[in-house]
């Protein structure tokens, strides 16, 4: 079985939500989590807030990140252990950030620490 990063994008992530709004959206999230790890396929996940960031690039130079300007933003990700990328997909399609008009869920394997794929 390999893993699978699902890799959280959301358009205008820097957009705030009410509280109320972030409440439900924490429990479908944990809903979807508690059934993928119910499963046994959970291996580990965070959210990627904005606060602290900064992008480094070519030739040492540092910027503050993600940029405004930028429409898309990763918010978090997620490690699952899936037997096809077509089984972590289907673990992406319940995702509850697809709730959101132009939102995407990225599905990369993540290769093995021996080098291999």
């Amino acid at each position: 079985m390999d893993e699978y990063m699902l890799i959280l994008r959301h358009q205008d992530g820097k957009k705030i939500a009410s509280p109320e709004q972030m409440q439900i959206w924490m429990k479908q999230t944990m809903d979807w989590i508690g059934g993928i790890a119910a499963q046994g396929k959970f291996v580990e996940g965070n959210g990627l807030p904005f606060e602290d960031s900064k992008v480094v690039w070519h030739q040492g130079v540092v910027t503050d990140g993600p940029f405004g300007e930028i429409k898309e933003t990763i918010g978090g990700y997620m490690v699952v252990k899936a037997g096809s990328v077509e089984e972590a997909v289907e673990f992406a399609k319940g995702c509850p950030v697809l709730q959101g008009d132009g939102n995407s869920v990225e599905v990369r394997k993540v290769a093995k620490g021996d080098g291999t794929h």
